[in-house]
Formats: structure tokens, sequence, C-alpha cells
């Protein structure tokens, strides 16, 4: 794969790894008993020197498993070992899972953020993964995998969407539907007027949109910046959604 690679092209390499397994080589084993895998997972981390990990929304843990779980992460850092984690970005919808993200970005679990869907993946060294089959069809279940090949692929992956990630402390502002879309048509450079227009509601309506735009990229008016340049700017930096 080139470095132009799209998330989408990535995403169905991952799944053409999952259709090659579905022999089963010997050394890889389908764990359907999540318990258990939570438990291989635990024997792995105190003796790992460096895990990269994939975590959509669903594999974020709560309750007492996030708590030994932060724990574990928390402990593993300080004896030394280096951990990189993406994480899809509706984790950060969530406060207390937030939180938890900075906490341990902070104390060295380096985290980025992608708005492309991902499968949850754990890679300790090059020694073992883990990857969740779920959601694909026919394969429910955790693979853990010493298949030195299909570790390569996965690393590969790994790498490829960390490198296509944003920082977890890049800012996020989460606008309407409908600011969104009066976003989108300032930024091919209408006036309040046309956006009224093209969306068929008042320009007053339109200024209101527009004001909860400025407050949510916390925009202050000021005599030297452009707030809807600079809203503009935020857009096409997709560091609004």
């Amino acid at each position: 794969m080139d470095d132009s690679v799209s998330m989408a092209q990535l995403v169905h390499r991952l799944e053409e790894v999952v259709r090659e397994l579905r022999g089963i080589p010997a050394d890889v084993e389908r764990v359907d008993d999540d318990a258990l895998v939570r438990r291989q997972i635990a024997e792995v981390v105190p003796v790992a020197r460096e895990l990269r990990a994939m975590q959509p929304l669903s594999a974020v843990e709560t309750g007492s498993e996030e708590h030994k779980s932060r724990r574990r992460v928390l402990d593993a850092l300080e004896r030394g070992m280096t951990m990189r984690t993406v994480i899809h970005a509706s984790v950060l919808d969530d406060l207390r899972k937030t939180a938890r993200i900075r906490q341990l970005h902070a104390a060295g679990d380096l985290h980025r953020v992608v708005d492309e869907p991902i499968q949850q993946l754990l890679i300790f060294d090059r020694a073992v993964a883990f990857l969740r089959m779920t959601p694909f069809p026919y394969a429910p279940g955790t693979l853990v995998i010493r298949q030195q090949g299909v570790i390569t692929a996965l690393i590969d992956l790994f790498e490829r969407t960390w490198a296509g990630a944003r920082e977890v402390d890049e800012p996020m502002h989460t606008l309407s539907a409908r600011e969104r879309e009066v976003l989108a048509l300032i930024a091919e450079g209408r006036s309040n007027s046309a956006v009224a227009r093209a969306l068929a509601i008042t320009e007053a309506a339109v200024g209101k949109h527009v004001a909860g735009v400025f407050a949510k990229l916390e925009l202050p008016e000021t005599a030297d910046d452009n707030r809807r340049v600079l809203a503009v700017l935020a857009y096409l930096r997709g560091t609004v959604r």
C-alpha cells in the first residue's frame, strides 16, 4: 500500500486479513470467552515492552473493569512499557471516558483520534496480537494471533492508521447538524442572506446559528480577527464535526 492509502482501504485490508484467517492456522486461536481473553491479556501485560492498540467506542470499558484496566496500564507505564493507542472520535463524546484518556495520555499512553470506523486490536511487542472479530460476519469472539506474517500486517495497519490520525489534544468542536450546514455554506463564500435562501430559513435564524458556531469554536469578537474566516478555517482543517 502507498502512503496515500485511505482509512477505508486500511479497514478493507483488515477485513482481508480476517478472511485469510478463516482456516485458523495453528498459531492463531479463536477465543469466544471474553473473560478468558481478558485473563490472557492480563498475563501478557506484565512482561510486554510495547503495546499498539486500536479502541473503538464499544471497547472502552466502564465501571470496575475500567478501573482495573486503567490500573494495569498505569502500572505498565511506570515499569517502562511503550504504549500508543488509536481511539474513535465518538469516545470523546463521553466526558468520563475523555478524562480517563487524557489521564493515560499524560502518563505516557499516547493517544490519537480517528473519525473512521476501527476494529479493536491489541499488539504486544511483535509477539502476540488480540483482534476482536465482531462485527465481521460469521466471526464471533477474538483471535489470539502469534503468526508473524499476520502480526506484521497488523502492525503495518496500525502504523498507517496512527500516521493519519490527529493528536488527542487537538481541539474537536461538535456542532449541530444545522450549524454544520450553515458553516459549510459560509465556507463556499455565501452571505447570511444567501445561506438563508439555500436552507429556506430566515436570515435571523442564520444569524443565531452563526453566533452558535462562534460560541462553540470559542471565537470572541475582536477588532483584529474575522470570525467568519476563522470558523471556515476550523471547518476546512477538520476540527469541527
